[in-house]
């Protein structure tokens, strides 16, 4: 089984000052907010147990905005809350409990990916050892 983690956190400087208010992934592009995307990748790739991994002073905005991730067909998203810029290590890092010995499948919250997934994550999910990185 693979478990998906989207990190949406850091302070989003280059995007200033769109972001003095709200996070980057929070903003939208087209019609929906980014950090939609990231997780529709998950989903789409059949991934259900997913962790978002957020900080800053807007991280209760996520809550608001996701909920509990029915939008999505999921019963259920977890959510960790990352203190500092400690940069995408360090909030890998805080999904170790969530993996729990399982495969992560990681997106970037500010990545949008054309296409599938699925074929990839299957591929992984049947691998011995290692990572896949797309």
């Amino acid at each position: 089984m693979l478990k998906g983690v989207v990190l949406a956190g850091g302070t989003g400087s280059r995007l200033y000052p769109l972001t003095k208010i709200t996070n980057k992934h929070l903003l939208p592009v087209y019609n929906k907010p980014m950090v939609y995307y990231p997780i529709e990748t998950l989903v789409n790739a059949g991934i259900r147990d997913i962790l978002l991994v957020t900080g800053g002073k807007n991280a209760g905005d996520f809550l608001r905005l996701l909920a509990n991730g029915k939008e999505f067909g999921l019963s259920h998203v977890n959510y960790t809350y990352q203190e500092g810029e400690g940069g995408i290590a360090e909030a890998l890092s805080m999904a170790e409990h969530f993996a729990d010995g399982h495969r992560l499948c990681v997106v970037l919250g500010d990545n949008i990916i054309e296409g599938s997934i699925a074929t990839a994550a299957a591929d992984f999910a049947r691998q011995r050892r290692g990572a896949k990185v797309l």
